[in-house]
């Protein structure tokens, strides 16, 4: 979809928005399946689905399972205290105040013309506990009191690549110090062959958390191919039987590695430090076609 002749805003065919954001050309694309559901595009890159009638339908593979981990952070139905870092269509968010009613939340996103967008096309419901910061995620972050979360989401990409700066070891101290005792850290994170990015980021989480699971597409954690791995971490053991039941029985069935064979796959990579610390790399052009 070309870009609309209004360069902030324009309503397209078919019921499309397209708009320019901080990061680049915005799209929502209405899906043909779902009467009120939409896709979030970002140059063309997916970053979000939504449903506004079924906010805990989650489309995108990686989106379930971080619901995976949201569901197993605490006690069903049990309110939480939420920090999303990135914010996207806030379908996360969404989800956690549709499974979780009377949660609080924390929304932490960059992109001030993207929430604008969203806000107005996509209106989070009134009722919802959601607070959103125009910030950078790791500005954001440092805001929140010591040990007040729960939950701690990273899904923060720029220009499809993650910025390097939320790859450290430094980010993830400021994650626990955020997080209370207990609380869970889940990050997406992208990667294809020879899987660096990955490797290295699982060795910096272990270098701040003892506990950690990883779950994604076999065929990713083969090298065979370029996508998403999400990486749940905590201080306290994580409920790995049951992520691993709720991975295997995915529309997309996931692999859940975990203890020594997680720590076979880092294949002795170094935790990143901020001096070193690179964004993720970026996607084939062949993932969005």
């Amino acid at each position: 979809m070309g870009r609309s002749r209004n360069p902030r805003r324009g309503r397209e065919t078919a019921g499309a928005v397209a708009e320019q954001v901080d990061g680049g050309l915005a799209q929502l694309i209405p899906d043909r399946e779902r009467s009120r559901a939409w896709t979030l595009l970002i140059d063309g890159a997916p970053q979000s689905h939504v449903d506004l009638d079924d906010p805990a339908y989650l489309s995108f593979e990686y989106q379930r399972r971080l619901g995976h981990v949201i569901d197993l952070a605490a006690p069903p139905g049990r309110p939480v205290h939420a920090v999303h870092l990135g914010g996207g269509a806030f379908t996360l968010a969404r989800y956690v105040a549709a499974t979780r009613p009377r949660s609080t939340q924390q929304v932490v996103e960059r992109d001030a013309a993207l929430v604008q967008l969203v806000r107005r096309e996509l209106p989070l419901d009134p009722g919802a506990r959601i607070r959103v910061r125009s910030a950078d995620a790791r500005e954001g972050l440092a805001k929140v009191p010591d040990g007040w979360a729960d939950l701690v989401i990273a899904d923060v990409f720029s220009g499809a690549r993650t910025p390097a700066h939320l790859t450290s070891t430094e980010f993830l101290d400021e994650v626990r110090r955020a997080l209370r005792p207990g609380g869970l850290f889940a990050a997406n994170l992208a990667d294809g062959p020879p899987l660096a990015h990955l490797r290295g980021q699982i060795a910096t989480a272990a270098a701040r958390f003892p506990e950690l699971a990883l779950v994604a597409d076999p065929a990713v954690l083969r090298g065979k191919r370029f996508g998403n791995a999400v990486l749940a971490a905590s201080d306290l053991p994580l409920p790995v039987a049951e992520l691993t039941r709720r991975a295997a029985t995915d529309p997309h069935p996931g692999r859940v590695e975990h203890g020594r064979t997680l720590n076979d796959f880092t294949g002795g990579a170094a935790p990143v430090r901020d001096a070193a610390a690179v964004a993720s790399p970026a996607p084939p052009p062949s993932v969005f076609r």
